[in-house]
């Protein structure tokens, strides 16, 4: 290994030699515009001026598996830090980079490699993005049954890397249980196939070491997944419960009574105006203070006093927080809102839909009829590629996803709540619904006087919102993944547990090449 101290230009004359058909940018344009994804405390920096103070060494683009292996032998003897690129659609820090690393962006590794309609499988390169591979599959009247809400700025390999949910998973899974096998190019070099492809064979699978990875074992270049027949029919409604509590009582009793919807989503008080309202996801936090502040409106002076409103509102969020905790139960006659869909074959799908009608009016329900479902559905993409507003505002604002099982949900709901709620104005909703437990989906806002304060207010409500979903039993990630931003509390979660994540780093990526920092293992590389 010749090491990190060789210099940059020399390091890069290497790389020409060692890959000449590779394309590689040291464009600074290039540089900047990778040096982060969309991670909102990279957008804190930016307005503080820091646009991209550690730029990587350059970006590159391989197109096949075995530019990947030639790249990883010429990392391991430079000893220089390969980072994986898929989107960047990203908000955990995931690959941020840093000075000396190399950016290596996957998008040009985008192809189906086969469908098997008879075996209900897809093989598909990594840097396909979702909604060029739900198209491809919905040619054979297929889906993947993978629908985040960044379905348009994301691809698979990120997916794969994150444990990524779609907004299905309540039926379909999330994409550890629709993945069957991946190809992987470790941080040794070696190519290994993870699973048999469900072909037989002895040995173990390793498919889910590598899933939610983040890179740290090595670059994910195809994998094997499940499909499903493209639903013919879908039935969207819409229900209101009195509290979020009843909400998700509900829910648990629609899930563990064996019904399978395809859409589960409840609003707690304030998130359900919202939701009614039509706010777009991604811009939720903009559309709440235009609630806050009497959704001011006009020209000439009214705008400016609108903006000052937001930051008076956000400057004192647990005074906002409160007045909400007591007004909102009366906003609404509604109450909570709560979206069910179902979708599939018209037989199973009127069935289940009935059946699941029947359990959550016995429930408690308040019947909303179907446009409250229909409303949601048309809407499902409003989203990520969407910076929210409030960035350019002097203020922040970001999500947090976490997860439990029910006995421990409202719990965990009401503690992560309480701890953001004196850093930032706090609504969420509970999606991705298992019987075994559910997911909370929180979206904040925050601001300060500066953009160095805002910085630190939001680090500190991160560390006490995370915290207090590890005193609750919870989960600190549930589909974004851990990324660079939540690795610090990795062992808080995990403890002696991270002793096998290091043992397969140093496996599979011997000389810490692979994604230094995420997860927890490795270089420190917290952004």
């Amino acid at each position: 290994m010749t090491g990190p101290s060789t210099s940059p230009d020399s390091r890069l004359a290497s790389l020409r030699e060692a890959l000449p058909t590779l394309r590689v940018s040291v464009h600074v344009a290039d540089r900047i515009a990778y040096a982060r994804d969309l991670w909102p405390g990279g957008q804190l920096e930016k307005l503080a001026g820091r646009f991209a103070p550690e730029p990587p060494l350059c970006v590159v683009w391989p197109t096949d598996r075995s530019e990947l292996v030639r790249l990883v032998a010429w990392a391991r003897e430079r000893g220089t830090a390969l980072v994986p690129f898929g989107a960047g659609s990203g908000v955990c820090g995931g690959t941020t980079a840093g000075a000396g690393k190399v950016i290596v962006d996957l998008k040009l590794m985008d192809s189906v490699v086969r469908i098997e309609p008879q075996n209900n499988l897809v093989r598909a390169q990594a840097g396909i993005l979702g909604w060029h591979l739900e198209d491809r599959l919905n040619e054979e009247g297929l889906t993947l049954g993978h629908f985040p809400s960044s379905l348009m700025c994301s691809t698979l390999g990120g997916y794969l890397a994150t444990r990524s949910a779609g907004q299905c998973s309540s039926m379909y899974g999330k994409i550890e249980d629709m993945v069957v096998s991946m190809e992987v190019v470790a941080g040794t070099g070696e190519v290994i196939e993870t699973g048999r492809d469900m072909g037989g064979g002895l040995g173990p699978d390793w498919t889910q070491l590598f899933v939610g990875s983040e890179g740290a074992l090595g670059f994910i270049t195809e994998g094997t997944l499940k499909v499903h027949p493209a639903p013919e029919h879908r039935v969207m409604h819409g229900y209101g419960f009195e509290r979020v509590s009843a909400g998700c009582e509900a829910i648990r009793r629609l899930m563990q009574a064996g019904l399978r919807p395809a859409v589960v989503r409840l609003y707690d008080e304030f998130d359900s105006v919202l939701a009614r309202s039509g706010a777009e996801k991604g811009s939720e936090a903009d559309s709440l203070l235009e609630r806050i502040t009497g959704q001011v409106k006009g020209r000439g002076a009214l705008p400016w006093l609108k903006r000052r409103a937001m930051q008076v509102a956000l400057s004192r969020p647990e005074i906002a927080n409160r007045v909400v905790d007591e007004l909102a139960p009366m906003v609404s006659a509604d109450g909570c809102l709560c979206v069910i869909g179902w979708e599939g074959d018209r037989r199973m799908v009127d069935a289940q839909a009935r059946l699941g009608h029947e359990e959550l009016m016995r429930s408690g329900a308040r019947d909303l009829g179907e446009e409250p479902g229909w409303h949601w559905l048309r809407r499902r993409y409003a989203v990520s590629y969407k910076q929210s507003k409030l960035f350019t505002s002097g203020a922040f604002v970001d999500t947090m996803e976490v997860a439990s099982t029910w006995n421990r949900l409202m719990d965990l709901y009401e503690g992560v709540r309480k701890a953001i709620a004196p850093f930032a104005f706090v609504m969420a909703h509970f999606s991705h619904a298992y019987p075994e437990g559910c997911s909370i989906y929180f979206s904040f806002a925050g601001s300060a006087s500066d953009p160095v304060e805002a910085r630190m207010r939001y680090e500190r409500l991160w560390s006490a919102a995370l915290a207090a979903a590890t005193r609750a039993g919870g989960t600190i990630s549930h589909h974004h993944g851990v990324g660079r931003s939540k690795a610090h509390f990795m062992t808080e979660e995990h403890g002696n547990s991270m002793l096998l994540l290091r043992t397969l780093k140093s496996t599979f990526d011997p000389d810490t090449i692979m994604n230094p920092g995420v997860l927890g293992v490795g270089a420190s590389g917290a952004p």
